[in-house]
């Protein structure tokens, strides 16, 4: 049976609402892990910056800030040593790419920067440095406070989860009433500020094939996760009841739905990547500051040849000046409310 409203998949984004105002407080740009392809990502998208040049901040090694200083003149923070060899990680790169982290944190703390843009770092060279945090979006959380959810946008998709750095065994139990109302909320916060929907339309995943198919293939959808879909609806009036996983993200590039909620990372990074891989953006969301980070590695097989595409990390950045504008809108909203 032909569907009635059939469209080409295509993988080149549409164009993103941009910020165009200069910020109040500049964003922080980390380099990330310096041997990867983070730096000469972030070098490809200064050279392109015509604009608001005054709104960032640049932290990492001073090489790298060097090479952006022969581009325009940067403010800059240094940290870690000169002489990073591209694809030859080791601890001292990811000593690097974890003080930049301690930095930009810190700044936001202190006032000094209204948002982050990281770079990509590798989670398993970090743990050889000490790093306790499955990523970055916990180390975020831990240093701001806040209850995080690991968010992705920048393309064509939209994609809230409802865990991420977890094995897969452990997602049932991990599912929680907290942590689905506060994901449904947090994806109508970013299909507000990205898209300007009043009233989000949400799907939701369900955990099993077929959303459990009334009981047959699992409990979980109609026992637990949709009375809690139910109990929000007056506040969330577009969010659905669990959807098989197997058809929603279709009927979300179709236009039936604003944003979509998944259970488990692969859930909702498996197609977000296939139709969005170059241009998605990975946002957390839930934290006093506004964090995003190109949705992808640090590539080290590519790192100094120069042929990694600069667009997700592009993304990044307008994606933070987006959010940052937007958080700055509504406080001042309900400052005049109050």
């Amino acid at each position: 049976m032909q569907r009635a409203s059939s469209v080409e998949i295509e993988t080149e984004p549409e164009p993103q609402r941009l910020a165009d105002d200069p910020l109040e407080r500049p964003i922080a740009i980390t380099c990330g892990d310096p041997a990867g392809i983070g730096p000469e990502i972030v070098e490809a998208w200064w050279e392109m910056q015509v604009s608001h040049l005054n709104d960032y901040v640049f932290v990492g090694p001073p090489d790298w800030l060097s090479r952006l200083n022969q581009i325009r003149s940067v403010k800059g923070i240094e940290i870690g040593r000169t002489g990073a060899t591209p694809g030859r990680p080791n601890l001292e790169t990811a000593r690097t790419a974890l003080g930049c982290l301690e930095s930009v944190a810190s700044g936001c703390l202190r006032g000094s920067y209204s948002g982050v843009v990281t770079a990509p770092v590798s989670k398993s060279w970090l743990a050889e440095a000490g790093f306790p945090h499955p990523g970055q979006t916990e180390f975020f959380a831990k240093r701001w406070g806040g209850e995080p959810t690991m968010a992705f946008a920048g393309g064509r998709m939209r994609v809230a989860l409802v865990t991420w750095h977890i094995p897969l065994r452990e997602v049932p139990q991990a599912i929680s009433r907290s942590k689905i109302i506060r994901t449904v909320r947090h994806a109508a916060v970013l299909a507000r500020a990205t898209g300007d929907f009043k009233e989000p339309r949400i799907g939701v995943c369900g955990l099993n094939p077929h959303a459990g198919e009334d009981g047959v293939l699992g409990l979980e959808e109609q026992n637990f996760i949709d009375p809690i879909l139910a109990e929000i609806r007056p506040e969330f009036p577009g969010v659905s009841e669990c959807l098989p996983a197997d058809t929603l993200f279709l009927r979300h590039l179709e236009g039936e739905f604003d944003v979509v909620v998944a259970l488990y990372h692969d859930q909702g990074l498996g197609p977000l990547k296939t139709i969005d891989f170059d241009s998605s953006v990975n946002i957390t969301l839930g934290l006093p500051y506004v964090r995003t980070s190109p949705d992808h590695g640090t590539a080290f097989a590519l790192a100094g040849h120069r042929e990694a595409s600069p667009k997700s990390f592009c993304n990044s950045v307008d994606l933070a000046r987006l959010l940052i504008t937007h958080e700055n809108q509504r406080d001042r909203r309900t400052e005049i409310d109050e």
